[in-house]
C-alpha cells in the first residue's frame, strides 16, 4: 500500500519540474529574440503600406474603366444576340445569301476583267486576283456564277461546304499547276508580271514541287487527274453514275429516234399493218444493271413491317395495309455497307419516299361513239398508289448471311453477290467459284429452305441472261402492287394500246404490263385464294380506264354469279353478265357467227387483219359495191372472259369445247380474244384441246404438282406462295415469268363503274344468248343417226333398260352401232356408265321423256 501511495508522488513531482523547466526556457527565448521579431514585423507593415498607397487609382481613371467596362458589355451582349438571331435564321435563307455574294462577286471580277474598272478599287482587284490566279482570272466569273448558280438553283446539289472547298481547291490547284508546266522554266514569285500571266499563287504551289521532282510531262499528267478528281468532288458522283447517265441520254435519244421511225412506218403502213418479227405480248420496265458488290456485308440491325397477308386474297378486305415501324433501309440494289448514323436517316428520308405519280396524257384521238356522244376516260387518280418499293431490307440482309452459311457448311465455293428484291419474293443471286458444278447448289434446295424457314423456296440455273444461279426466297415484308401504280409507269402512258393490262411486278420490282392482243388468248387457273379473281378484276379495269366502247366491247360469263356482278350495266357490254352455263354456252357459238362475219369482210375487202381493216375504214379507202346501202364502221375488238370454265365443261362440254376451239384457231385476226379462268385445272376441264390452242398461260398457287402441268406443262406453281404470286408463261416464251399481281379493291371498281356508266347506256344485242325461233341443230356425233338415236331413247326410257343387246333386238342393227348409240345416250345424261355385263342405268323417267327427245333432236327449250 505505502509503495502505490509514495509512487504517484514522486512522478507528480518530476512532472512538475519538468513543466517549470520548459516555463523558464519559454521566458528566456522571450526575452532573448522578441526585439529581432518586432522590427521584421513593423518593416512588413511599412512596406504594405506604401503598396497600398501606390496601388490606390485615380478616381479619373476608375471613372474611364468603368464607363469602357460597360460599353464593352453592352457590345458584346448585342453582338452575341445578333450571332444567335442569326442562327434562327432557315439554312435555305443563309445558302441564298451566300449565293447572292457570289454573284455580286462574279459581277465585280467579271467588271475589272473584261471592262476594266478606273481607280485603285480596280487596279486592286486586278492585282489581288491576277496574282493569286492567273490567267484563269479572265474565266474566273464563269466558275463564281456557276458556284452562284448551284447554290441559288438547288443548295443541296452542293452537299456539305467542306466538300466543295475541297473539290474547288484540288480543280483550281491541277488546272494552275497543268497551265504553269507548260512552260519551262516555270514562273516564281520573283518575276509578279510572268507569273500573273500564267498560273498565279496557286499554280506555283502545286507545280513547283513536281517539277522538281519528275518530268513536267509526267507532272501535267498528274496534275490533270488531280483537277479531274476535283471535278468529280464537285459534282458529288462517282464516275460510273457519270458513265450510266451519259449511256442513259444516248439510248434516251436512239429510243426517240426509234419511235420516230415507227411512226413513219405506221404512217406508210396505213392500210397493210406489218407486224414486228419476235413480237412479244410483255411490255415491261427496262432498268440498268446496278453493280453489285463481291462480298456481303453483315446486315445493318433493322426493324421489319407487319404486313397485312389477307389483302390479297379474294375475299380479303378492300385495302392491303403495311404497318411501318419507325426506321426504315436505304434504298439500294446490291450489297452496300450498310449505312449507319446520319447517312442512314438521310437515306430514310429521301430514298424511301413514294414515289411521285404522273398522270396518264389524254388521248390524241377521242372517239365520237353515237352522234355528238364525247366519251372521256377515267382519271386515273381514282385508282390509289400502293406501298413504296424498297430495294433492301433487314430480313433480306439476313437471308444473305443464312445462304451463305448453308454453301460454308457444305463446302461449295460459292458467294451471294446480290440480290434484287420484289413485291413479294426476293431473288438472290450466286456466282460458282471455278470448277463448281451448277448441280452442287441445286441439290441443296430442301437445305436452303430449311435454312431460311421457308419451304417455297425456287431456284433458276442459271438466271436468264446472267451467269449466275438465282434462289427465289418469298418475302416476310411483302408489298401491295397497285393497278394504279402499274397503269401510271412509263411504259402504261407511252402506249396507245387499248387491251394493255397491268400485270403487275416482277421479281426485280419491274413494272410488267401484256397486250392481250398479242397473245392472243389467255388461260389462268389457281387455287381458291391465290389470286385468279384479284387478276380478273384487274385486266376488266384496266380496259374500262384504256378504252372506250367503240375500242373494245366484252362478253363476261361468270357461272358463280357473284364474282362479276359489278361490272353489270357499263357500256363495254354486248349482252348482260351471262350467269347461266347454258346461255353460256349460246353466247359462245354467237361468237363463232360474227368471227365468220367478220372473215367475210377481210376477204371480201383484201385485209388480213382486223386492224387493217379499222385503218382504212377510218381513212375512207373500203369502197362498198354500187348500190350497198351498209354502212361501214370500224369493228371493236371483242374480249370473252369466262370465269369458271369449269361449270360450262360439267353442263355441255362438246359445245363449249367445239366453240373454244374454233374460236382460238381463227379469231386472232378478227380481233376476238378468249380469256379462260378455272380453279380447277384438271384434264376433263382443260382439254389438249383447249391446251393446244390457247399459247399464253397464267398460273397461279395450285394444290399440287400436277394442276402445275396441266397449265404450264411443267412445274413450279404448287409452290408459289398465294396472293397473287403468279408465272406468266406468254407465247412464244419458253421459261415462265414471275409476277406478282396487281391488286384493285372494290372500292375504286365501284367508282370507275360509275364514271363509266354515268357516261353512256350499255347498246346490248339481243341475238347473244337467245337462238333463232325454230332452229335445230343435230350435234355432230349423232349425224344422220338422229331417228335411230330418238328410237333407242324412247325404248330405254320407255323400259327402263339400259341394254345394247336389246337395242341391237328392238332397232335391228349391229352390235357396234348399237354400242355407239348407246355412248351417245351416255353423253346426254340419259343412261348411266358401264357397268359391265350388267345393262345400264336409266337416269331419266318417263314423265321427262319429250324434253330428252326435244334436246336430242336440236329444239330450242
Amino acid at each position: 500500500m505505502a509503495t502505490r501511495v509514495s509512487s504517484p508522488s514522486r512522478s507528480g513531482a518530476h512532472g512538475n519540474s519538468k513543466r517549470s523547466s520548459s516555463a523558464s526556457s519559454r521566458a528566456a527565448g522571450t526575452r532573448t529574440g522578441g526585439s529581432s521579431k518586432s522590427k521584421s514585423t513593423r518593416a512588413r507593415s511599412a512596406k504594405g503600406r506604401a503598396r497600398g498607397a501606390a496601388s490606390r487609382p485615380n478616381p479619373l481613371l476608375h471613372v474611364l474603366g468603368v464607363v469602357w467596362s460597360g460599353i464593352a458589355g453592352a457590345l458584346g451582349s448585342g453582338v452575341r444576340r445578333i450571332g444567335r438571331s442569326a442562327r434562327d435564321i432557315d439554312p435555305a435563307l443563309r445558302r441564298d445569301g451566300a449565293g447572292l455574294g457570289l454573284l455580286v462577286l462574279a459581277i465585280v471580277v467579271a467588271a475589272e476583267f473584261w471592262f476594266g474598272v478606273p481607280g485603285a478599287f480596280g487596279h486592286g482587284v486586278r492585282i489581288a486576283f491576277s496574282t493569286v490566279f492567273g490567267a484563269v482570272s479572265h474565266a474566273l466569273p464563269f466558275l463564281l456564277g456557276a458556284m452562284a448558280w448551284r447554290t441559288l438553283r438547288n443548295p443541296e446539289a452542293n452537299g456539305p461546304a467542306g466538300r466543295q472547298v475541297v473539290g474547288w481547291t484540288l480543280f483550281l490547284m491541277g488546272l494552275l499547276g497543268l497551265i504553269n508546266v507548260t512552260e519551262s522554266p516555270l514562273p516564281d514569285p520573283a518575276a509578279a508580271d510572268r507569273m500573273r500571266a500564267r498560273g498565279g499563287i496557286v499554280g506555283y504551289i502545286s507545280s513547283s514541287m513536281l517539277n522538281q521532282l519528275m518530268p513536267a510531262w509526267l507532272a501535267g499528267v498528274l496534275l490533270f487527274f488531280v483537277a479531274l478528281f476535283g471535278l468529280l468532288v464537285i459534282v458529288g458522283k462517282p464516275v460510273y453514275e457519270i458513265v450510266d447517265q451519259v449511256r442513259d441520254a444516248f439510248s434516251g435519244a436512239q429510243e426517240r429516234r426509234d419511235k420516230a421511225m415507227a411512226a413513219r412506218q405506221e404512217r406508210r403502213a396505213l392500210k397493210y399493218g406489218v407486224d414486228e418479227a419476235y413480237d412479244t405480248p410483255i411490255i415491261e420496265e427496262h432498268r440498268p444493271r446496278t453493280r453489285r458488290q463481291k462480298k456481303p456485308q453483315p446486315p445493318a440491325t433493322e426493324p421489319e413491317e407487319v404486313f397485312d397477308a389477307e389483302a390479297f386474297a379474294d375475299s380479303g378486305p378492300a385495302a392491303a395495309t403495311a404497318v411501318e415501324k419507325p426506321a426504315a433501309e436505304p434504298e439500294q440494289h446490291s450489297l452496300p455497307l450498310p449505312a449507319t448514323g446520319a447517312q442512314a436517316r438521310d437515306h430514310d428520308e429521301t430514298d424511301l419516299a413514294a414515289p411521285e405519280h404522273a398522270q396518264m396524257p389524254s388521248r390524241v384521238e377521242q372517239l365520237q361513239l353515237s352522234g355528238d356522244v364525247q366519251y372521256t376516260l377515267p382519271d386515273l387518280g381514282l385508282l390509289k398508289p400502293g406501298s413504296a418499293p424498297r430495294a433492301r431490307t433487314a430480313a433480306s440482309d439476313g437471308l444473305v448471311d443464312a445462304l451463305q452459311s448453308v454453301f460454308a457448311e457444305f463446302g461449295i465455293d460459292a458467294q451471294v453477290t446480290g440480290y434484287t428484291r420484289g413485291p413479294t419474293v426476293t431473288q438472290y443471286e450466286v456466282e460458282l467459284g471455278a470448277g463448281v458444278k451448277v448441280e452442287k447448289v441445286t441439290a441443296l434446295q430442301r437445305n436452303i429452305a430449311y435454312a431460311v424457314a421457308s419451304p417455297d423456296v425456287t431456284i433458276l440455273s442459271p438466271i436468264p441472261g446472267k451467269s449466275a444461279i438465282g434462289i427465289e426466297i418469298p418475302n416476310k415484308d411483302k408489298e401491295v402492287v397497285s393497278l394504279g401504280d402499274v397503269l401510271r409507269s412509263p411504259q402504261a402512258r407511252n402506249s396507245d394500246k387499248p387491251l394493255i393490262v397491268g400485270l403487275g411486278k416482277d421479281v426485280e420490282g419491274r413494272v410488267v404490263l401484256a397486250n392481250i392482243a398479242k397473245m392472243p388468248h389467255l388461260l389462268v387457273a389457281g387455287a381458291t385464294g391465290s389470286g385468279k379473281s384479284s387478276f380478273v378484276n384487274s385486266m376488266i379495269t384496266s380496259i374500262m380506264v384504256r378504252a372506250t366502247p367503240d375500242e373494245v366491247r366484252m362478253i363476261l360469263v361468270d357461272p358463280k354469279r357473284v364474282e362479276l356482278n359489278q361490272y353489270e350495266g357499263i357500256p363495254h357490254l354486248v349482252t348482260p353478265i351471262i350467269t347461266n352455263p347454258k346461255k353460256a354456252a349460246q353466247a359462245l357459238e354467237w361468237v363463232v357467227q360474227e368471227m365468220d362475219h367478220r372473215y367475210d369482210d377481210l376477204a371480201a375487202f383484201g385485209f388480213r387483219h382486223i386492224d387493217d381493216f379499222n385503218k382504212a375504214v377510218r381513212a375512207g379507202q373500203v369502197q362498198l359495191p354500187p348500190g350497198s346501202e351498209r354502212e361501214l364502221a370500224p369493228y371493236p375488238y371483242l374480249l370473252v372472259v369466262v370465269d369458271e370454265l369449269s361449270d360450262l365443261m360439267m353442263v355441255a362440254p362438246r359445245d363449249v369445247e367445239e366453240s373454244i376451239v374454233r374460236i382460238t384457231q381463227l379469231a386472232r385476226a378478227a380481233g376476238i380474244h378468249l380469256v379462260l379462268a378455272t380453279q380447277r385445272p384438271s384434264v376433263d376441264v382443260v382439254t389438249g384441246l383447249i391446251k393446244a390452242n390457247i399459247p399464253s398461260r397464267l398460273a397461279f398457287a395450285t394444290s399440287s404438282a400436277t394442276d402445275s402441268r396441266v397449265i404450264l406443262d411443267q412445274t413450279g406453281a404448287e409452290r408459289l406462295v398465294g396472293q397473287g404470286d403468279g408465272l406468266f408463261l406468254p407465247m412464244g416464251a419458253a421459261n415462265p415469268k414471275r409476277v406478282q399481281g396487281s391488286w384493285v379493291t372494290e372500292n375504286e371498281v365501284r367508282e370507275i363503274v360509275e364514271h363509266v356508266k354515268a357516261q353512256l347506256e350499255p347498246q346490248y344485242r339481243n341475238d347473244v344468248t337467245a337462238p333463232a325461233a325454230g332452229e335445230k341443230k343435230v350435234a355432230e356425233d349423232i349425224g344422220d343417226d338422229l331417228d335411230l338415236v330418238l328410237e333407242a331413247c324412247r325404248q330405254v326410257v320407255e323400259l327402263q333398260l339400259g341394254s345394247t343387246s336389246m337395242l341391237q333386238r328392238k332397232l335391228r342393227i349391229g352390235f357396234a352401232k348399237a354400242g355407239r348409240i348407246m355412248d351417245i345416250l351416255e353423253t346426254r345424261g340419259v343412261v348411266g356408265p358401264s357397268e359391265g355385263s350388267k345393262p345400264r342405268d336409266v337416269l331419266v323417267k318417263p314423265d321427262d321423256l319429250d324434253g330428252v327427245l326435244a334436246s336430242l333432236s336440236g329444239e330450242a327449250g
